[in-house]
């Protein structure tokens, strides 16, 4: 059965602090061969954790596939 939830990412939000590299444990993201961070490792994300997205500052995480209704903090009203 395949993983159906990923995180993406929004570059032109991205402001590239990599925060989303530094909080998860779980080696999704990399940032070594661009200037951006990357999922390298989508299978990796953690269901229904959201940890990165909910730190990213620009709201530049979505999740493809999550039915949580979960939102980016920076688009939540």
């Amino acid at each position: 059965m395949s993983k159906t939830l990923y995180p993406e990412i929004t570059y032109e939000k991205c402001v590239k602090c990599g925060l989303c590299i530094k909080k998860c444990k779980h080696g999704v993201y990399d940032k070594s061969k661009a200037p951006t961070p990357v999922v390298v490792f989508p299978a990796g994300c953690i269901q229904g954790c959201h940890g990165c997205g909910n730190l990213c500052p620009m709201g530049a995480i979505h999740y493809k596939g999550d039915k949580t209704g979960w939102v980016p903090p920076k688009n939540k009203k």
